[in-house]
C-alpha cells in the first residue's frame, strides 16, 4: 500500500455554539483542526495509510489532539513533541449576509518555534511515495517556512510526489517575507498544485482580471490562470482550482477545475444551500484530490470526486472532513437528495 505523508500545524479550534457572536454565551466548543491535518484524516478515512507530521507540545492539550488524530486513523508517530504551546484560532460561523469570522492565536506556538533539523526527514520519507503540504505553514514564521523548505527539498531528493495547497493567508504573513518570496521557491519542488483564485494571484504573483464578488466564474478565465503557473513552473505536473461563488455564507456554489498541461477539465457545479460549517472544504478537496489521483482511472474522474467530497464536507461541523470513500461515490453518481438511508 502507498504511503501519505502531510506536514504542518494543527490548532485547537474554539466555536461559539451554532451561529452565535463570541462571547455572545460563554461557551466555546472545542474540537481541533488546522489544513493538513484535515488532509490526513481524510486520506485516512478514504482508507490510504496516512501519516501526520507535526511539532506538538507535551502537554494534556496535545495529548488530547493526538487521540483524536487517531481516533481517526491517522499515524502520529512521526510527531515531534517538544515547545510550549498548541497554536488556537477562533472561529464565528457567518450566517446570511454576516460573513464568518476568524481570530488566531498562534504566535510562538510549537511548530512556529520549530526551525530546520528539528525534523529527521530521512526518517518521515521511509516508504512514503506522496507529500502533502500546504502554504499555511511557511507562512506561520520564518524558521517554519525554512523546516517547510527542507521538508520539500528532501522529497524530492527521494523522488517523492509532492503536493501543496497554496493556501493564502493574508493574517499570517508577518515576519517580514512576502509570500510570493517564499511559495515562489517553495512551488518549485511540488508536483501537484491546488488553490483557489486568490491562493494563486497572492502566494504566486500571478495576476488574473477575476471579479469573485460578481458571483460568475468563467471557466476560461481559470484557464488562463492555470496556463500561466504551468508555464512559469515547469515543475508542476497538474494544478487544480476550486471555483466558490458566494451567494450568502450559507448558501455557495462550489466546483473545481483542473489542468494537466494538456487537457483542462471542468467538474460539475454543486450548490450548496443550508452550510453548516464551510472551514475544511479546501482541505477536503485536497484529500478528494490526492485519493483520486492514486485511486480513480482519470484526472477527470479524481477532479469530480474532490469536489464531489468537499461539497459533502460542507454538510459537516467542525473542521475533520468525517466522511468515506463510499460516500463521496455515491453522490459523484448522482445520490445527492439527502434521503434517508435505511
Amino acid at each position: 500500500m502507498k504511503r501519505y505523508i502531510t506536514f504542518g500545524e494543527i490548532m485547537l479550534r474554539l466555536k461559539p455554539p451554532h451561529f452565535e457572536r463570541f462571547l455572545q454565551s460563554p461557551l466555546l466548543e472545542a474540537t481541533f483542526g488546522g489544513g493538513e491535518a484535515n488532509v490526513s484524516v481524510g486520506l485516512a478515512r478514504f482508507g490510504l495509510e496516512v501519516a501526520y507530521v507535526s511539532v506538538i507540545p507535551a502537554n494534556p492539550i496535545g495529548e488530547a489532539c493526538i487521540r483524536e488524530l487517531k481516533r481517526q486513523g491517522v499515524d502520529t508517530s512521526l510527531i515531534v513533541r517538544k515547545g510550549e504551546r498548541l497554536g488556537i484560532y477562533f472561529i464565528e460561523a457567518g450566517a446570511n449576509q454576516r460573513p464568518s469570522v476568524v481570530v488566531y492565536d498562534r504566535s510562538h506556538s510549537a511548530i512556529a518555534e520549530a526551525k530546520p533539523g528539528d525534523i529527521d526527514w530521512d526518517k518521515v520519507f521511509e516508504g512514503a511515495s506522496w507529500f502533502h503540504i500546504t502554504g499555511i505553514t511557511p507562512a506561520i514564521s520564518s524558521s517554519a517556512a525554512g523546516l517547510s523548505l527542507e521538508a520539500v527539498r528532501k522529497a524530492r531528493e527521494k523522488n517523492i510526489t509532492v503536493s501543496c495547497d497554496l493556501n493564502y493567508r493574508k493574517n499570517l504573513w508577518k515576519y517580514g517575507k512576502s509570500a510570493p518570496e517564499i511559495m515562489g521557491e517553495l512551488v518549485k519542488y511540488v508536483d501537484i498544485a491546488i488553490g483557489n483564485e486568490e491562493d494563486c494571484q497572492k502566494s504566486l504573483g500571478i495576476k488574473i482580471d477575476i471579479d469573485v464578488e460578481s458571483g460568475e466564474l468563467p471557466a476560461e478565465k481559470y484557464q488562463e490562470m492555470t496556463r500561466k503557473i504551468l508555464a512559469l513552473y515547469p515543475n508542476i505536473k497538474k494544478i487544480a482550482i476550486t471555483l466558490r461563488e458566494s451567494h450568502s455564507a450559507d448558501y455557495n456554489g462550489w466546483s473545481a477545475v483542473l489542468d494537466n498541461g494538456e487537457d483542462f477539465f471542468v467538474s460539475k457545479k454543486y450548490e450548496i444551500h443550508d452550510i453548516v460549517d464551510r472551514v475544511g472544504g479546501g482541505d477536503t478537496f485536497a484529500a478528494g484530490l490526492i485519493y483520486g489521483l492514486n485511486n480513480l482511472s482519470g484526472d477527470h474522474e479524481a477532479l469530480e470526486f474532490a469536489v464531489a467530497a468537499s461539497c459533502l464536507k460542507h454538510s459537516i461541523s467542525g473542521d475533520l472532513p468525517l466522511l468515506s470513500a463510499d460516500e463521496v461515490t455515491k453522490l459523484v453518481k448522482g445520490s445527492g437528495t439527502g434521503r434517508v438511508q435505511r
